[in-house]
């Protein structure tokens, strides 16, 4: 007797489309090796009929990205009555953009890093403006765009000369940057898994990249990063880590798995840099190297995510 039938949705229409369409043929293999009704569907150009007539009994979300990661396909999912994977229309939503990101983290008391927001229409780049804003963030900085994934327009500014080029490169991407005092230190992430109040942390991966910071190149090209599990820093501030990250992971309504990022300053202090509400599935992904330093293989992390969705309602 086969399990549930369950569509993966990937692809899509974002930056990070060829990522997703990893990502979802991973899941994929994963779901028909453990004997799921289970088909993938590309969002791109995708009628909503087809996933009705598929009459899923569950929607795997493998998108990453405007339209599959910002809340929008979760409310089409809702509004179809049909259960899925992950967090909901809020806290998708809200975890896409980093900057109401910042504003819970500052509102819950999360340490992060010290910031400022610009938007296109009102920051002119002015001799003056750039002046103020050097002023309040110093250098070097971090601009980003506020709702990319993968480190996509992103950049660290090290020089107060190359801030207005960087800016100019990140309003390409959005209407609203973030911009961040920049952090030296050790970068890390932790993996969430759960719903409501019952979560757990998945052991803590700290990252290396061969490129200044984990940008997408990093990310996705072997031998561009390094997976270093335990990460080289003191338990106790593991501990701290994982309780924070399950603490973000609460205060922005996450379900089913998130990943949450952090640099640990020289001072062993962690900062939240942001969360990820669908994160990566691909076989250079950090989650599922977070769930096999804990002996949970690539098939068992799927059948989790699957089980986690199931016991969610339609509505949320």
């Amino acid at each position: 007797m086969s399990k549930e039938r369950v569509l993966v949705l990937m692809g899509g229409y974002s930056e990070e489309r060829d990522v997703s369409l990893r990502s979802g043929t991973a899941v994929l293999k994963a779901l028909q090796s453990l004997d799921y009704e289970a088909e993938g569907m590309d969002l791109k150009d995708l009628p909503i009929q087809n996933i009705v007539d598929f009459n899923p009994d569950l929607v795997f979300i493998a998108l990453h990205g405007k339209d599959g990661e910002d809340g929008t396909v979760q409310g089409l999912l809702e509004i179809l009555n049909i259960r899925y994977t992950g967090s909901g229309v809020a806290a998708s939503a809200i975890g896409i953009d980093k900057i109401l990101t910042k504003k819970i983290l500052s509102y819950e008391g999360i340490p992060t890093s010290p910031f400022t927001i610009l938007n296109r229409n009102t920051f002119t780049a002015s001799p003056r403006e750039l002046a103020e804003l050097i002023g309040k963030i110093g250098v070097p900085m971090v601009i980003k765009a506020s709702t990319q994934g993968s480190s996509i327009g992103v950049y660290i500014v090290h020089k107060e000369e190359g801030v207005a080029g960087a800016l100019e490169a990140a309003f390409a991407f959005d209407h609203n940057v973030l911009v961040e005092q920049f952090l030296d230190g050790i970068e890390v992430t932790s993996t969430v898994m759960g719903n409501e109040y019952d979560t757990e942390a998945l052991p803590l991966i700290e990252i290396t990249s061969e490129n200044e910071f984990y940008d997408f190149e990093s990310k996705y090209t072997p031998g561009m990063c390094s997976h270093i599990i335990p990460a080289r820093v003191d338990e106790d501030v593991q501990a701290k880590v994982a309780r924070l990250s399950q603490q973000v992971f609460k205060n922005i309504g996450c379900r089913g798995v998130a990943r949450v990022d952090f640099i640990i300053d020289r001072n062993n202090n962690p900062f939240v840099l942001e969360i990820n509400t669908i994160p990566g599935m691909t076989e250079m992904s950090l989650v599922p190297d977070a769930a096999r330093a804990k002996g949970i293989s690539f098939e068992q992390l799927v059948d989790k995510i699957v089980r986690l969705g199931l016991e969610t309602p339609a509505h949320r």
